[in-house]
């Protein structure tokens, strides 16, 4: 009489398993991603990317070969960074003199910006008058906010490349940052005379915009040869 060994899963199969896996946990996490880009149906994309992040770490749990967790999170969360970026200044850029700018955005500048009240709509391009506004609006939205959500996306598929220009953007990310701060502070008088809550409002709204700061040390941290050409 023989005994019978089980058998695991084939390399194949075990492959095969694994990629399903994390498409699964994909969908969930795009569809979670893109609510959340939209500002108003953020809560409801919220619990949606949850769902995702868990079901990755299930499979994970179940000797899967997934992608890292962190690598999930960094990378969606830059692209939802990139996102609302650009749909607040792209609004304000392009769509300045719809009504849902001039009730939207005129009533968040009267609560903690200024420059989104201030002669709002009269200059020739239309949306903020706010000295220096406009390029930091025209340099972001057609540049470096495109640049993060490719790099992310390649990030998120495991590619060197991916890896090496979401380094970059998160540093261009420091380098808005730091020059924006500057540029609120150097016409503090004009921006924040008169709002609601002036400073404190607005640092309360734009120190998320520093997430893409936590991410610089773990992609300079993490071992590369995770990543493929």
């Amino acid at each position: 009489m023989t005994s019978t060994i089980p058998k695991g899963p084939t390399h194949d199969e075990h492959e095969s398993d694994s990629r399903a896996a994390q498409r699964r946990a994909d969908y969930w996490l795009i569809a979670g991603t893109a609510l959340m880009g939209t500002y108003v149906l953020g809560l409801i994309g919220l619990p949606i990317f949850l769902r995702g992040v868990w079901l990755q770490h299930r499979a994970q749990q179940d000797g899967l070969s997934v992608r890292p967790v962190m690598v999930t999170l960094i990378g969606y969360l830059v692209i939802l960074d990139a996102f609302l970026n650009t749909v607040g200044w792209a609004l304000d850029l392009i769509a300045n003199h719809t009504l849902l700018n001039r009730v939207f955005f005129t009533a968040w500048g009267n609560y903690a910006d200024n420059g989104y009240f201030w002669h709002y709509n009269e200059l020739w391009i239309g949306g903020s008058a706010a000295p220096g506004e406009k390029g930091w609006e025209v340099a972001c939205v057609f540049v470096v906010f495109p640049m993060r959500v490719a790099a992310a996306i390649a990030f998120l598929q495991m590619k060197r490349w991916g890896h090496q220009w979401l380094t970059v953007t998160c540093w261009f990310g420091v380098v808005i940052w730091v020059g924006y701060i500057t540029n609120m502070t150097v016409y503090a008088d004009l921006r924040f005379t008169g709002t609601i809550l002036p400073v404190f409002g607005w640092w309360l709204y734009d120190i998320f915009y520093i997430t893409p700061f936590l991410a610089i040390p773990y992609l300079h941290t993490v071992n590369r040869e995770i990543f493929t050409d």
